[in-house]
Formats: structure tokens, sequence, C-alpha cells
């Protein structure tokens, strides 16, 4: 049974994320393929630092970034 179980929006699809353990946004990201760099971790109305550790169940929205000139 997962300890905690991450429902990340991404790209107009919903996707659940489970970890045995508490989680960092990073390893989320890596679980899904997503580049750290091209996203920011949203929940709520506030950004997540992708260095935190999930320690419950949560929903997350990833914000494509953009950039260049």
């Amino acid at each position: 049974m997962p300890f905690v179980i991450i429902r990340v929006e991404h790209l107009g699809e919903s996707v659940q994320v489970e970890s045995s353990k508490p989680i960092s946004v990073n390893e989320i990201l890596e679980k899904m393929g997503v580049l750290p760099s091209t996203v920011l971790a949203v929940h709520g109305e506030t950004i997540v630092p992708h260095t935190s550790i999930i320690k419950g169940d949560t929903t997350l929205e990833l914000v494509v970034v953009s950039s260049g000139g």
C-alpha cells in the first residue's frame, strides 16, 4: 500500500504518482520523465521548490516554463 499518493496535473492530463516513502518533487518529475528545468511545480497558488519533500497525499500542477528571447 502506498505511503503517499500525488496527483499531478501536466499538459492537460492527470497522472497519479505513488511512493512507499516521502518523495521529493524532483523524484516525482523523474518518475514522470519530466525534466525539472522545464516546469514549475505549483500547489494551489504556491510554487513548490523541486527539493521539497512530499509527506502526504496532495495534488501538484506542473506549469511549463517558457524561455528564450
